[in-house]
């Protein structure tokens, strides 16, 4: 068996397979969610089945990341993993049966009659909704760090309903909102189109809103962020990451409000995900668990790492190549 330990840093890796997969979740299946979030304000019945078209040949695609990055964390860091979902269990509970509501719904809604489309219409958003709140409220329990004693969760069960959770969760409604409204208007025309536009230019400012709170306070969650944003020389380093994150706003919202363009608002919003993604790396990297574990600390044997990543070498790819040709074909 090749023995990768010997000439790389194996934690080091996975991670970053661990985060490529989880920001692709983020921008593959948030557009989704966010069709779902804001698809029961559709002016019409065929504005609704244009949004459905539109996401169908890829929502159970998207999924697949999600399921890597699960299974990458229980394989490469395991600690982490025993660590980490006992503080989330509920939340990942909920975001599961969300998720079930809407693969249920989206197939049912299908082959139901028209009156019964509103009950699918409704199980739809619903799960959406639930899925994409429990993801924002997993977050911000993640970068607001765990306690951990004797290398085990030490917290209550319900020690994940806080305010800052609770904030994030509604952020990322709203961030999914945005990337399914810019989403929408790539992908459909005429009346859906020009709602999809007027109900980006609604939550943009909330998105603003919910990224500038989520950027003051994360350097005062912990006293290690705020030396690495605000010491120097790393700070004239850092400093065009809110730069660019400013300047995707403003060109953001100019194309929403006064230009016809309608690739370039669904890539400024992924842009300002990456950005925020990025930031966030920055802020908690080397912790797999903020402020406990680090990569290092909570990383598999070596052996089950190298042997996992003989395997993941050739299968990151082919998942690469597939979701590529399915959004080139559609």
């Amino acid at each position: 068996m090749l023995n990768f330990s010997s000439w790389c840093d194996l934690p080091l890796i996975w991670g970053g397979i661990i985060a490529l997969a989880i920001f692709m979740y983020v921008i593959l299946d948030g557009f989704d969610l966010g069709c779902g979030i804001i698809f029961p304000f559709a002016p019409s019945d065929q504005c609704r089945d244009c949004m459905m078209n539109s996401i169908a040949p890829f929502w159970d695609g998207n999924e697949t990341w999600l399921v890597l990055g699960g299974a990458g964390l229980f394989v490469a860091f395991p600690l982490a993993y025993a660590v980490f979902f006992p503080a989330v269990y509920l939340p990942i509970i909920f975001m599961l049966v969300g998720l079930i509501f809407r693969g249920i719904a989206f197939e049912f809604r299908f082959k139901a009659l028209i009156r019964g489309r509103k009950l699918w219409d409704l199980t739809f958003h619903a799960g959406s909704i639930l899925a994409s709140f429990m993801q924002g409220i997993i977050l911000g329990n993640f970068i607001q760090g765990i306690p951990v004693e004797n290398r085990q969760y030490a917290g209550g069960s319900l020690d994940w309903v806080n305010g800052f959770s609770l904030f994030t969760g509604l952020a990322l409604i709203f961030g999914y909102a945005l990337l399914g409204a810019t989403w929408l208007i790539i992908k459909t025309e005429g009346k859906t189109q020009k709602w999809a536009k007027k109900i980006a230019r609604y939550v943009i400012w909330y998105v603003c809103i919910a990224m500038g709170l989520v950027s003051i306070t994360m350097p005062f969650i912990d006293e290690r962020i705020y030396h690495i944003w605000f010491d120097f020389p790393q700070f004239f380093y850092l400093l065009p990451i809110p730069f660019i994150t400013g300047l995707c706003i403003i060109l953001l919202i100019r194309d929403l409000y006064f230009t016809k363009n309608e690739k370039r608002p669904f890539l400024l919003s992924l842009g300002l995900f990456l950005l925020g993604y990025i930031g966030l790396g920055i802020s908690l990297y080397p912790w797999v668990i903020p402020f406990q574990l680090t990569l290092w600390q909570a990383a598999a044997a070596p052996e089950s790492q190298s042997m996992m990543l003989v395997g993941t070498i050739f299968l990151l790819p082919l998942i690469l190549i597939y979701t590529g040709y399915c959004y080139y074909v559609f």
